[in-house]
């Protein structure tokens, strides 16, 4: 799994280069940001999906700064915030209304209004429409969307460390039935007296 992350990710002398980064200081190149392991890799996914449903342009940097505080894989955590889009928005926050409705006990209380038509050629005043039909839903909106990010963040951080453990398992069985019989471990350490 480190190896496959490693390919995907850049180098960070190449991150050094950039210089917009240089603004943040230090804090941004820290080992623990750019280092692949279980934990940094899980804790990048869990991070990028609780940030990609904030609100607006500023995903990218909660994941960051998110990511600096819980030192989690940097890299990762901004690519995963990229599941939200013009596209998944309103289906996401669609569901974040039921659910908030649904633990505010207002649930059948009015009807959701219909989310505004997306055009492509006036993308400004798309983008404006989606965020006043957001605002009009109010509390149920809020209250779903954090717990919505709290559930895409666990769920993301539950696959990704299962899903490593089970692949790490599933390599030392197989280099346990490709070495000779008796050349184990611990098979020398039990002849021991």
């Amino acid at each position: 799994m480190r190896k496959f992350f490693h390919r995907l990710m850049p180098s960070i002398d190449k991150v050094r280069e950039v210089r917009v980064l240089s603004m943040f200081g230090e804090r941004v190149f820290h080992p623990a940001l750019w280092h692949v392991h279980r934990r940094s890799a899980a804790g990048g996914v869990a991070v990028g999906l609780f940030c990609g449903l904030i609100p607006g342009p500023l995903q990218m940097v909660g994941a960051g700064i998110a990511c600096v505080m819980f030192r989690v894989n940097l890299p990762i955590a901004l690519v995963m915030t990229l599941y939200t889009n013009p596209l998944t928005i309103v289906p996401l926050y669609l569901i974040a209304y039921k659910m908030g409705s649904f633990v505010l006990g207002s649930a059948g209380d009015r009807p959701v209004p219909p989310p505004p038509h997306w055009d492509w050629s006036s993308i400004g005043r798309s983008g404006e429409a989606i965020s006043q039909w957001m605002l009009g839903l109010g509390p149920p909106l809020a209250l779903g969307v954090f717990l919505l990010a709290c559930l895409l963040a666990a769920l993301g951080y539950a696959v990704v460390r299962g899903s490593w453990s089970a692949y790490l398992r599933y390599a030392w069985h197989s280099r346990q039935r490709r070495r000779p019989a008796g050349s184990t471990d611990d098979q020398a350490g039990a002849r021991r007296p």
